[in-house]
C-alpha cells in the first residue's frame, strides 16, 4: 500500500510504492518511491493555462504535437476523445484511417499496457503519437499529481488501471472546460467494456462503445463494418449452441494451485481440426484435447487452462484424418437452425460418430490385456478457460457458400471467412461487401466467440487484392505470421548518418575519438567474406595466418551495428521490435534500415569498415590457446561466393597468400567439426530446397535442393566458435542477464512413435536418448543399404521431435540448463549476425560492456526487461522461420503449374483415411487422402504396423505403410475452400 504524498521543495509530489516479494518462501518489503508533478501540460491549443505554462518554461520540454483548439465536430458539440487498451489492441486499424479518429489523448496507463501485450501495435501508436496530422497525444496520468490514483485494498490491478483511465477523462475535462473562455470541448471516453463505461456514467463520463461512436461520425455507412462487432451484431444466434462457461479467475487460480488444474499453450493438430494437445510439466505425456465440446472456443496457440478428464475416457491420438469441411459442411451463416442448436449440443452428427469411433478404440485397447497400453494412451482434458488469446489480424477469403445469390450489396450480411490457417475455424462477419470481396485475400479480426454461438465472430478490415496475386498472397503470408513489413518510419530514419551512403571510416584513427583509439587497426590482415551467391548483407569476415611458434591465428570479423544502432533509441525500438530480418523467396524484409543492412554495416570488400572481432591462438588441433575480443576496423581482400571460395581452395595452382588462408580456415574448421561430433553434437536435416527466380520477369524458374559444400561447413564452424566464446565472456560479466540460447532435451515421449515406425517398419532400428551423443550415434546406424536417402529421411523426422531453441537471460536458468543439445556445448549465444538479428546487437552491447569499450545500457542490465526482448525475438524468430517456409511453399506451387512431374516420394505418416507423402526435390509433403487411393469400403488400416491395406483405382490390392517410397504425380491446384495454391500428390 503506498504512504502518504510528501511535498518537495522543489514542486514535486512524492509517494511510496511498498511491495512485498516472495523469494524461496521468505517475504522481502520492498519499498519504491514514485514522483509526482504538477507541471505536465494537457497539450490542448485551446488551453490557456498551459500556453502560459510553455512559454514560462522555454527551455522545458514543449510538446511536438498539440490537440486543435477547434477539434470535429460531434452531434453539434466538439469533441477530444479519450481511448482504453482494447480500443487500441483490437483497432489499431481504425485508429489508423484518415476518415476518423483526430484529437486522440492516449493514456500512459494505456500507453503501458499495449507495450506489455503487443510491441507490434505499441509501435504503431507511437508513429500514431508523431503523426502531426492525427493529433495523437500521450498524456503521462503516471506521473501527474492530478490524475495518479493508487491500487485500493482488494482490487485488481485491471479495475485500478480502468479507474485510472477514467480519471484522465475527468481531469481533462475540468482542465479544459474551467476557467477558458473558449467553446467548450467535449471529452468522449472511447470504451467498449460495459462495466467500466457503466461506472464511467455513474461518474459524470461521457462515454460510447466504438461501435456507438462510430454510429455518430459522418462516414458512418463506410467505416461501420470495419469496427470490432463487440458481440452486438451477430444476437440473433446467440441460441445456436451451448458451450461450457469458462471457471471464474477464482476457481482458475485455486485449481491451478491446487493441481487439479492445469495451464499450458493449446497445439491443434494439422491433421484433425479437432484434437488438440497442451503440454504441462506434471505429464510426462501431452494432454489430449479431444472434440469440439471440450475445445470449448479455444484456438490454436491460445494459453489455456484445462482440468483432467477421468482415466476411462483417456485416448491414444487419432488415426484419422479430419478437416473442417468434411464435418459441418459449411453451414448457412444467416441460418441459426444448423444442426448444432442449443437443443441438441454443438457436435455435428459426422463430429459424433467419429468420436464414437475413437472412444470404441480407447475400451478396446484398454481391455485387450496388451501391456503396452500405458504406451498407447494419453490423458485427456477439457478447456475450462483462457488465460491469454492468440487472436491476431487473420487471412482468409469469403466462403462462396455463404454468400446469398441474391444478395445486392445494399444490406450488411452474415458470411463465412475461412482462413488460410487451415487450423483454425472459420469466423463470421457482417458486411455489404460480401459478393465484392469474392476471390479476394482479405484481412479479418477475430471480436468474441460467446458460449451460445458456434462460430467465432469478427469483423472485415481489408482487401489485399486477388488470391493467388503475387503482392496479395505475399502480404498475406506476412500478416498470416505477424510479420512487420511497413516501410520504417521517419523518426526511425533520422537516427542513421546524416552523410547516409557518403559516410566512411575517418581517415585519421588519431582524431581525439576516444572509442576510435581503443579499436583495433586489422586492415593489414587478410580478411574475405564467404556467402551464400548475391549476398548484400555481409555480417560475417574471417582472417588466419599462422604463428612462429607453430600455432594460428584466426580472426571472425562480425558488422560492428552497435556503433550505428544505439540503445534506446527509434531506431534500436524499431530493431527489437522487429527481432529479425525475414528472408522469402522474392525479397528481404529487414531488421534495420536498408542503408546499414547492405551498406554502411555490411563488410563489402575493398571499403574500410567497423567490426567486432574474435581473435583466437589455436594449436594445430584446433585447440584455443588464447582469445581477445575487440572493436576493430578490417578492410576486406574478397567477397566471396561458397561455390568461388570452394573452387579457389581446390585449385593447386592457386597459392597466393589469401587462399592459404582459406585452406587454414578449412583444415581447422574440420577439426572443429569433429570435436563437436565427438562430443554429441547432432547432424540433422530438413527438406531445404531453393527456388530459382527469373531475373527479368521476377517469376519463379526452377526448384533445386540446396547443395551444401566444404566452404558452408568452414563458415558455420567457425561462427559456432565465436559465438561459444562470446556466450562464455558475456556471462562472467553479466550473470544475470547475459543474452544467451538454449536448446532442452527432447522428452522420451517426442520419439516414442517414431521409434515405434523404426522397430516395426525397419526391423528393430531405435533412436537413443540417452544423451545427444546416444542420439547421435543411433542416427548414424539408421542406414537402409537399399536406399540412400533413408537416413535424411529419418534426420528429418527427427528434427520434428526435438525441441526448439530459445533465447534466454542467463539469470533464468541454472547453469546446467544453459546446455544446448543440438551443439553439445554447455553455453552459447549468437552474436554473428547483428544485422539481421536483435540478440546479436544485445550481445554486442553485452560484449562492449564486458571489454570496457563503453558502458551497458540499462536496458540489458535489468532482468525484467530483459525478459521482455527475449519473448518478442523468440516469436519473432519463429515466426521468420515460417514466413520463409510459407514463401517456398508458395513459389513451389506456382512452378508445379506449368511443371506437372512424376517423383519420388516417401510416405512419413499413415492414416486410417489417408497418407502423407514428402517429395524430396522439391521439399514439399502432401496429403493423399483415401478416397483419391482407391475403395475406401475395402480399406483397412493397420495401426500396430502403420499400413493401410486398401484396393487402388485399378482394383488392384495395395499396402502402403510409413517409410516407404512411392511414385507420385505432382499437380498443383488451388483449394477452392482456403484459396491457398497447393501440391496435389497422386499415387502412381
Amino acid at each position: 500500500m503506498p504512504s502518504d504524498k510528501k511535498r518537495l521543495s522543489s514542486g514535486l509530489t512524492v509517494t511510496s510504492k511498498v511491495f512485498v516479494m516472495s523469494r524461496n518462501g521468505s517475504a522481502t518489503k520492498v519499498v519504491r518511491e514514485h514522483y509526482l508533478r504538477d507541471d505536465i501540460v494537457c497539450y490542448s491549443t485551446a488551453c490557456n493555462k498551459c500556453a502560459e505554462l510553455i512559454k514560462e518554461n522555454p527551455d522545458g520540454q514543449i510538446p511536438n504535437i498539440q490537440l486543435s483548439d477547434v477539434p470535429a465536430k460531434l452531434q453539434n458539440e466538439r469533441h477530444y476523445i479519450v481511448v482504453d487498451t482494447n480500443i487500441v489492441l483490437s483497432a489499431i486499424d481504425l485508429l489508423e484511417n484518415t476518415e476518423c479518429f483526430y484529437d486522440v489523448i492516449i493514456p500512459q496507463t494505456v500507453l503501458d499496457e499495449v507495450k506489455n501485450k503487443s510491441f507490434p501495435i505499441y509501435q504503431r501508436l507511437r508513429s500514431l503519437v508523431k503523426a502531426e496530422e492525427k493529433r495523437f497525444v500521450v498524456f503521462h496520468n503516471e506521473f501527474h499529481e492530478g490524475t495518479y490514483v493508487t491500487r485500493k485494498h482488494g482490487e485488481s490491478m485491471n479495475d485500478r488501471n480502468d479507474r485510472a483511465i477514467r480519471k484522465v477523462v475527468s481531469w481533462y475535462d475540468n482542465h479544459i472546460n474551467h476557467d477558458n473562455s473558449i467553446e467548450k470541448i467535449n471529452l468522449v471516453f472511447v470504451c467498449n467494456d460495459k462495466d467500466c463505461r457503466k461506472k464511467a456514467e455513474a461518474e459524470g463520463i461521457y462515454t460510447k462503445s466504438l461501435v456507438d461512436y462510430v454510429e455518430m461520425l459522418p462516414k458512418a455507412d463506410y467505416l461501420r463494418e470495419l469496427v470490432s462487432n463487440d458481440n452486438q451484431t451477430f444476437t440473433e444466434f446467440q441460441n445456436e449452441a451451448k458451450y461450457q462457461e469458462y471457471y471464474s479467475e477464482a476457481r482458475i487460480m485455486a485449481g491451478v494451485k491446487n493441481k487439479s488444474l492445469f495451464k499450458g499453450i493449446l497445439n491443434i493438430s494439422r491433421y484433425n481440426f479437432l484434437q488438440g494437445t497442451v503440454q504441462v510439466p506434471d505429464f510426462k505425456k501431452p494432454l489430449l484435447v479431444v472434440g469440439t465440446k471440450n475445445l470449448n472456443r479455444a484456438f490454436n496457440s491460445d494459453l489455456v487452462v484445462v482440468e483432467l478428464l477421468p482415466q476411462d475416457k483417456w485416448r491414444s491420438p487419432s488415426s484419422t484424418i479430419v478437416e473442417e469441411g468434411s464435418i459441418d459442411d459449411y453451414d448457412n451463416p444467416d441460418d441459426d437452425d444448423d444442426g448444432a442448436t442449443a437443443s441438441n449440443g454443438i457436435i455435428p452428427d459426422k463430429e459424433r460418430i467419429l468420436l464414437a469411433q475413437e472412444a470404441t478404440k480407447a475400451i478396446t485397447l484398454a481391455s485387450s490385456g496388451n501391456t503396452d497400453v500405458e504406451h498407447k494412451l494419453q490423458p485427456t482434458a477439457k478447456v475450462v478457460g483462457v488465460i491469454r488469446r492468440s487472436w491476431r489480424y487473420y487471412v482468409g477469403q469469403i466462403a462462396p457458400t455463404s454468400v446469398s445469390a441474391d444478395d445486392n450489396g445494399n444490406a450488411s450480411r452474415a458470411c463465412f471467412v475461412v482462413l488460410m490457417d487451415t487450423v483454425l475455424p472459420k469466423i463470421r462477419i457482417r458486411t455489404r461487401r460480401a459478393k465484392e470481396l469474392l476471390g479476394k485475400r482479405i484481412v479479418i479480426s477475430v471480436d468474441s466467440w460467446e458460449a451460445t454461438s458456434k462460430y467465432p465472430s469478427g469483423h472485415f478490415v481489408r482487401s489485399l487484392g486477388d488470391i493467388e496475386s503475387t503482392e496479395a498472397e505475399t502480404e498475406a503470408l506476412l500478416l498470416e505470421h505477424d510479420v512487420e513489413y511497413r516501410p520504417f518510419a521517419t523518426n526511425v530514419l533520422n537516427c542513421l548518418p546524416k552523410e547516409g551512403d557518403k559516410w566512411k571510416v575517418p581517415e585519421n584513427l588519431d582524431n581525439g575519438d576516444e572509442q576510435l583509439k581503443k579499436r583495433k587497426d586489422l586492415r593489414g590482415e587478410l580478411v574475405c567474406s564467404i556467402d551464400p551467391p548475391n549476398c548484400v548483407d555481409i555480417d560475417d569476415a574471417l582472417h588466419a595466418k599462422p604463428l612462429p611458434n607453430g600455432n594460428f591465428q584466426v580472426g571472425v570479423h562480425i558488422a560492428d551495428v552497435t556503433h550505428f544502432v544505439k540503445a534506446n533509441t527509434a531506431l534500436d525500438d524499431e530493431g527489437a521490435s522487429r527481432g529479425t530480418s525475414v528472408y522469402l523467396v522474392d525479397r528481404r524484409i529487414d531488421m534495420l534500415p536498408l542503408l546499414l543492412g547492405t551498406n554502411l554495416c555490411s563488410l563489402n570488400p575493398y571499403i574500410d569498415r567497423y567490426a567486432f572481432s574474435v581473435i583466437w591462438e589455436v594449436d594445430k588441433d584446433a585447440n584455443i590457446v588464447s582469445v581477445e575480443f575487440t572493436k576493430s576496423i578490417i578492410r576486406s581482400r574478397e567477397a566471396f561466393s561458397y561455390e568461388a571460395a570452394q573452387k579457389r581452395i581446390d585449385d593447386k595452382s592457386q597459392n597466393d597468400e589469401l587462399t592459404k588462408s582459406m585452406r587454414i580456415l578449412l583444415n581447422l574448421s574440420k577439426k572443429l567439426k569433429q570435436k563437436r561430433l565427438n562430443n554429441g553434437a547432432l547432424n540433422l536435416a530438413s527438406p531445404e530446397v531453393k527456388v530459382h527466380m527469373d531475373s527479368e520477369t521476377s517469376d519463379p524458374g526452377e526448384v533445386e535442393i540446396k547443395q551444401l559444400l566444404e566452404t558452408n561447413s568452414l563458415v558455420e564452424e567457425f561462427m559456432l566458435f565465436a559465438n561459444i566464446s562470446v556466450a562464455r565472456k558475456i556471462y562472467d560479466s553479466y550473470p544475470q542477464t547475459a543474452m544467451l540460447r538454449r536448446h532442452a532435451p527432447p522428452p522420451a515421449s517426442n520419439f516414442e512413435q517414431l521409434n515405434d515406425m523404426l522397430s516395426v517398419r525397419k526391423n528393430g532400428m531405435h533412436i537413443s536418448l540417452e544423451n545427444s551423443k546416444a542420439l547421435a550415434d543411433s542416427l548414424d546406424n539408421c542406414i537402409d543399404p537399399k536406399d540412400e536417402y533413408f537416413n535424411t529421411l529419418v534426420r528429418i523426422m527427427s528434427t520434428r521431435c526435438m525441441m526448439a531453441a530459445e533465447y534466454f537471460p542467463s539469470g533464468f536458468f541454472g547453469y546446467s540448463d544453459f546446455k544446448h543439445y543440438g551443439l553439445a556445448v554447455d553455453i552459447y549465444t549468437h552474436f554473428t549476425s547483428p544485422i539481421r538479428r536483435y540478440c546479436d546487437i544485445v550481445v554486442h552491447r553485452q560484449l562492449a560492456g564486458a571489454i570496457g569499450y563503453e558502458d551497458l545500457a540499462q536496458s540489458h542490465r535489468d532482468k525484467n526487461k530483459m525478459e521482455f526482448i527475449v519473448k518478442n525475438i523468440n516469436k519473432r524468430h519463429r515466426n521468420a522461420q515460417f514466413a520463409g517456409r510459407a514463401s517456398i511453399e508458395y513459389y513451389v506451387g506456382q512452378v508445379m503449374k506449368s511443371n506437372e512431374s512424376i517423383q519420388e516420394g516417401y510416405v512419413i505418416k499413415c492414416f486410417n483415411n489417408g497418407i502423407v507423402v514428402l517429395v524430396p526435390k522439391f521439399g514439399i509433403e502432401g496429403l493423399i487422402r483415401l478416397e483419391d487411393l482407391g475403395d475406401t469400403d475395402s480399406a483397412i488400416y493397420d495401426e500396430d504396423k502403420f499400413e493401410l491395406h486398401f484396393n487402388d483405382l485399378h482394383k488392384n490390392k495395395r499396402t502402403i505403410g510409413v517409410f516407404d517410397k512411392v511414385k507420385v504425380e505432382i499437380k498443383s491446384i488451388k483449394d477452392e475452400i482456403s484459396g491457398k495454391r497447393k501440391a496435389q500428390l497422386i499415387l502412381q
